[in-house]
């Protein structure tokens, strides 16, 4: 007995001298992904809770579409369907893809009116997710069309953004990177034509030198925001649309093949901004409205939150990001999400439409805060459904 106490307690004593011995990086990273673990738990990150969320979130959006007000391919509306494409390849349930469908027939698969207007081709990247799923021609050709009447008519105004239409025809906003550049991406992957991709490259380029700031990492809502300060002092980096970058960024990524030297580009800003966004997380796990100024804008913003989530994910499971680095945020900021859903479904603490940080409350609810919720989701049930392989 004696013997075998000695033994014990020599075994603990080796055992201790070695975790001394390691060095501190070799540590950190056992209890790291211990950490990572028990996150993953406490989350319960399972695709049958996942689904069930998503759906609810869905279902109440779509029985509250009240507002008659905006036109069903608006840009408010286009983020939501994008979001149902995005659950209805996961789900079971036929009605997401059935009313994304009587969308484009009802519309004849046409974009919004104004040929410039990155907000009115947004509700494409649906019709193109469609079209590959359903393969009837008459769900591309109108987006085809659209884009090459603007490659071939190329506009000639500046990136001066303001109240005038003109100031909307090149992406002279940073929510634009969302709505537009990910169809050209989509019509390169689909046609193989490099027209497609040269001109999302020249016209993202031309934003990206102007309004984003390489020193913070992030992008400027428009460029009459570049003198503006917040009451800290700060410089003004609007949630939702730094937000609205990473989300397209994601979406282009997801076309632009591994050997494409333009994804090098994307490639590397999506993992730059990234980095960026893991620092302004809040200890609960939200983003604000206001990126720098956390004290002014305290309450959570989701519409913002839920792209980062959406960003985040996607890059591990791309592998694009450092699964131990990134994965703690990811979850912590899926775990938010889920705390702002009531128990009837609705997405609270979404920020009103706008272009820069605006108070909320509670209450607040939007439709394009659901789509990208929706888009977050999907991501984090692939990151699950991997974990549980």
């Amino acid at each position: 007995m004696k013997k075998q106490n000695i033994l014990t307690y020599g075994f603990l004593i080796m055992t201790l001298m070695l975790l001394f011995s390691m060095d501190v990086k070799s540590k950190s990273k056992i209890f790291q992904s211990e950490f990572i673990c028990n996150d993953t738990k406490e989350s319960n990150l399972n695709t049958e809770n996942i689904i069930k969320t998503l759906e609810r979130v869905a279902n109440w959006q779509i029985a509250n579409q009240r507002n008659t007000k905006r036109h069903d391919l608006s840009w408010i509306n286009a983020t939501l369907y994008i979001g149902l494409m995005d659950l209805s390849k996961i789900s079971e349930e036929i009605k997401y893809r059935e009313l994304l469908l009587n969308i484009g027939w009802k519309y004849q698969w046409q974009p919004l009116y104004r040929m410039y207007m990155a907000d009115d081709i947004a509700v494409s990247q649906m019709y193109l997710d469609m079209y590959r799923t359903g393969g009837d021609e008459r769900m591309f050709n109108p987006t085809q069309a659209r884009t090459e009447w603007i490659i071939n008519h190329p506009s000639i105004s500046n990136f001066k953004y303001g109240n005038e239409l003109l100031t909307k025809e090149r992406w002279s906003w940073c929510d634009a990177l969302f709505m537009a550049p990910p169809v050209y991406a989509q019509m390169y992957n689909i046609t193989k034509d490099v027209k497609y991709l040269e001109f999302m490259d020249r016209e993202y380029r031309m934003t990206y030198d102007l309004l984003y700031d390489k020193q913070e990492k992030l992008f400027y809502r428009d460029h009459n925001y570049f003198d503006k300060r917040e009451n800290n002092g700060q410089k003004i980096f609007w949630g939702r649309g730094n937000g609205w970058v990473l989300g397209g960024l994601v979406r282009i990524l997801k076309e632009l093949p591994e050997t494409s030297q333009s994804r090098i580009f994307y490639a590397q800003l999506f993992a730059e901004m990234c980095e960026r966004i893991t620092t302004l997380q809040d200890e609960h796990g939200y983003w604000h409205a206001s990126m720098l100024d956390i004290e002014t804008y305290s309450n959570p913003e989701t519409s913002s939150s839920s792209f980062f989530v959406y960003a985040l994910a996607y890059g591990i499971n791309s592998g694009l990001l450092d699964r131990e680095k990134y994965l703690p945020v990811a979850l912590k900021g899926w775990k938010a999400l889920e705390e702002a859903v009531s128990p009837e479904g609705k997405l609270e603490w979404v920020q009103q439409v706008g272009g820069n940080p605006q108070f909320i409350k509670k209450e607040m609810t939007e439709t394009y805060g659901v789509g990208a919720f929706l888009m977050a989701g999907t991501e984090i049930y692939r990151l699950s459904e991997r974990a549980n392989k």
